[in-house]
């Protein structure tokens, strides 16, 4: 079975997060496209300011869950992308996704690992 090749694009600070291999679950809304994505996948990740900084990485599980407020009480937040000092809140993820569309699709964290 050949595995799919899939491109993601991230924000500055999940960019840096995931390039130095300490956010390793992507959270993402569970819609059509990310339903695509399989264990053993490898995702691109592209800096969203600066298309030429990238970073690749393996699909080692996914997690998918009916909110953030679920995936956020599983996992621990460095491995979500938060700093120690930081408070991890998934209302932060509105500002990227709809409530309606949360609701309609749930979501997934995507956990990762470098290659």
């Amino acid at each position: 079975m050949s595995n799919t090749t899939h491109n993601l694009k991230l924000n500055a600070g999940p960019f840096a997060s995931v390039a130095a291999g300490t956010k390793t679950i992507e959270m993402r809304l569970m819609d059509e496209k990310r339903k695509q994505i399989k264990v053993g996948d490898t995702i691109i990740f592209s800096h969203r300011e600066d298309a030429d900084k990238k970073v690749t990485a393996k699909v080692v599980a996914l997690h998918p869950f009916k909110n953030f407020d679920e995936l956020y009480k599983n996992f621990d937040k460095t491995v979500l992308g938060y700093e120690e000092n930081e408070e991890a809140k998934p209302e932060d993820m509105t500002q990227y996704y709809p409530q309606e569309e949360i609701d309609s699709y749930g979501v997934v964290g995507i956990e990762i690992k470098l290659i």
